[in-house]
């Protein structure tokens, strides 16, 4: 009897499947099957496909794809459909692909099945509808877990928490190669140092993992017989973990086996086409996003090293003060950005020991910003170790930087070369910066500024005052620019901090609403730890909860940053310095009177009287003006808040303005259309005290005034 007559009888029909033609082949019962006329025929593929159910013929090339990649049967389940679109029955179709070149023949065989009914259907049956659905719900699900995680442990933990549909493993491995030698990258369902005896395995060992590196092919172990049999050396291995089924599959990245995938079950799994299916499509996922916690764990690395070449280690051993910094990069790619921190022994002048605090933000955050501020570093460096002067070095390294610029055209090429301003790394660059030549004996504080936010003085009493200083453009951008320097003393145990962009914009804020932000930290920070202040400032700004403090603005990007603190340590018996500010307005310079307002503001940010605080702010700016109209010299402003000796819960502010004039003011008698004469007036009206007071040089014309009720800091 024919084959053809045999299978006929059990009513089971052959096909052939010609991938090359793309026609199908069918004996007379599988037409029947197929709903056709029973006999032979030869159909084109489209003809065929329209007999069958559109998500049933979608699974097959999934299917014929696993069976040729693995070299097993092709099985599926298909629901057969008439010409009005009903299903009319459900075949099972288990085929072998028989591969020629580049081309294939499937040759199987269709049977007709009883479809389940709803709730009859064994743990292991495999269907269609509501499990294809979950299934491909889980695979979503899976693949989108999978992407987000960034490193190897995320990966790993994001597997073991998948749940497949009808089929979730209770132990996981994971293996690497490491040379000619398996690996164990991660495990779970496991003890710890289970993994020993798979640790080191050369690739030749008789172990189902290897062999699945070696050849790439996924190995599925249904039965522990079925283990036995095959890997007869390793078995023992496995028995003690009293498992039923087990499959190792490739991990698999362009086209590189780069390990392999165990998903070990206690309970038997059969291994449908179905569950092959999902075991590859997971395998494929964390393969990939193994690969991409691998490269992104070497840039991690490959970042850290950068860093810890390019900035400063801020040992002890400077007695007298203490220093304390942070660098966070908050870009992409290899997380290197262009600021930057440094602190620099300086040659010894006249009162005793320096040193120079340095602090810069080069444009852009990428690698080539990260090339930039390593050079312009190294400059600085040694532009201040030859002994220059603040504004000197800032000239210096603009000129540098700006010679840099100038062999790099506006599209990014050197020597002239052409190139795209939008590409990354395209046109010259500048940057801010911040230069600081600190006195350690004396607490002066020379400061040269080139397009970089001020620096920030915390008093010893937790008033914080912004320190407006000079300043002209960032670096780079003319090589001819000045750079004017700004003095300031800084008192036993007050706190000096400097700061990128970065600390004060993260989090959708602007300069202003940042400032306010980190000006609350600062006051409420609690003892002389700068080490804790640190990271309470990068915290707040970086952290978990930086998002209860998100500013007004709707762009949220981040942005590297870097911060440098700074304190001088009060010694035995030092009494706590006054609260006071202290600034120079020029002749050539009379915007700063907004500054000198704004200075006085914040040192009586406590002051109980509001009314006192406005008739401070303008006092000043009438004693200043006065100076700047009347004379042709600088007006010297020294503005102090003390609490009183006699008094101990009083305060006193007194505010000084010292010009190098002779001529002393007269008090006049404006009339009501008049625009000047009345500066003396409204000292008089609004000043507990006020007074002028003859010096060698000069004078200071000066008022008091006594805050009614007890001080907040007495």
């Amino acid at each position: 009897m024919r084959t053809e007559d045999v299978l006929a009888a059990i009513a089971t029909g052959l096909w052939r499947w010609d991938n090359a033609s793309r026609t199908v082949t069918l004996d007379a019962e599988a037409a029947r099957l197929l709903g056709l006329p029973a006999e032979p025929v030869r159909l084109s593929e489209a003809a065929v496909r329209s007999r069958f159910h559109p998500v049933d013929w979608n699974e097959i090339d999934g299917v014929v794809a696993l069976a040729l990649a693995e070299g097993t049967l092709a099985e599926a389940r298909l629901r057969i459909m008439d010409e009005h679109g009903r299903v009319i029955r459900t075949v099972r179709s288990r085929s072998k692909p028989l591969v020629e070149g580049p081309d294939y023949e499937l040759i199987g065989t269709l049977q007709e099945v009883a479809e389940p009914q709803p709730g009859t259907a064994g743990p292991h049956t495999p269907i269609t509808g509501d499990w294809r659905r979950s299934r491909e719900a889980f695979l979503l699900d899976a693949g989108r877990a999978l992407a987000e995680a960034r490193s190897t442990a995320e990966v790993l933990r994001v597997a073991a928490s998948l749940s497949m549909p009808g089929f979730s493993p209770d132990g996981l491995a994971v293996f690497g190669m490491s040379g000619d030698r398996l690996t164990v990258i991660g495990h779970h369902g496991h003890g710890d140092g289970d993994e020993g005896p798979f640790t080191s395995m050369t690739l030749d060992t008789d172990y189902p993992a290897a062999e699945v590196v070696r050849t790439g092919r996924a190995i599925y172990l249904p039965t522990p017989e079925e283990y036995a049999r095959r890997f007869p050396m390793t078995w023992p291995l496995a028995q003690r973990f009293n498992r039923r089924s087990w499959a190792f599959v490739p991990l698999v990245v362009a086209g590189r086996t780069m390990g392999a995938w165990m998903a070990a079950f206690k309970h038997p799994v059969a291994f449908t086409p179905d569950e092959r299916s999902v075991l590859t499509t997971v395998a494929r996922m964390l393969a990939q996003a193994l690969a991409r916690a691998g490269v992104a764990e070497s840039e991690r690395e490959l970042s850290l090293g950068l860093q810890r070449t390019m900035m400063p280690v801020l040992g002890p051993g400077i007695p007298g003060i203490q220093v304390a910094a942070r660098y966070v990069p908050t870009g992409g790619g290899l997380q290197v950005g262009g600021d930057w921190y440094d602190m620099i022994r300086l040659p010894d002048g006249p009162g005793g020991g320096r040193i120079a605090l340095v602090i810069g933000d080069v444009q852009g955050h990428d690698v080539r910003a990260a090339g930039l501020m390593g050079q312009l570093r190294i400059a600085l460096r040694a532009y201040a170790s030859e002994g220059h002067r603040p504004d000197a070095v800032l000239s210096r390294a603009s000129r540098f930087l700006y010679g840099i610029n100038d062999g790099v055209d506006e599209g990014g090429g050197a020597g002239g070369a052409g190139g795209d301003d939008e590409r990354p790394g395209g046109g010259p660059r500048f940057a801010t910066c911040l230069y600081l030549e600190v006195d350690l004996e004396s607490g002066t504080v020379d400061i040269a500024r080139a397009g970089h936010p001020d620096p920030t003085v915390r008093m010893t009493d937790g008033t914080v005052l912004l320190r407006h200083t000079a300043g002209g453009l960032p670096l780079g951008i003319d090589p001819d620019t000045d750079y004017p320097t700004t003095r300031l003393t800084l008192a036993p145990g007050e706190t000096l901090m400097i700061c990128t962009d970065g600390l004060l914009e993260t989090g959708g804020h602007d300069l202003d609403s940042g400032w306010d932000r980190i000006r609350k930290l600062l006051e409420d920070h609690r003892g002389d730890d700068l080490e804790a202040l640190a990271d309470r400032l990068v915290e707040a700004v970086h952290g978990p909860g930086s998002h209860h403090t998100t500013g007004p603005l709707a762009d949220r990007r981040e942005d590297d940053i870097a911060v440098l603190l700074l304190s001088r340590q009060p010694g035995t018996g030092v009494r706590e310095a006054p609260r006071r500010a202290m600034m120079t307005i020029a002749q050539a310079d009379p915007h700063r009177i907004a500054t000198a307002r704004g200075n006085v503001r914040q040192l009586l940010h406590d002051w109980s009287d509001p009314d006192q605080v406005d008739s401070a702010v303008l006092m000043v700016s009438e004693m200043v003006t006065n100076v700047l109209v009347h004379t042709d010299g600088d007006a010297l402003l020294v503005a102090e808040v003390v609490c009183l000796p006699d008094a101990p819960d009083a305060r006193r502010l007194r505010v000084e303005v010292a010009d190098a004039s002779d001529e002393l003011p007269h008090k006049r008698h404006p009339g009501e259309m008049a625009s000047n004469g009345r500066g003396l007036l409204l000292m008089e009206m609004l000043a507990d005290s006020w007074g002028v007071d003859p010096r060698g040089e000069g004078k200071a014309i000066w008022f008091e005034l006594h805050e009614p009720e007890p001080g907040k800091n007495c």
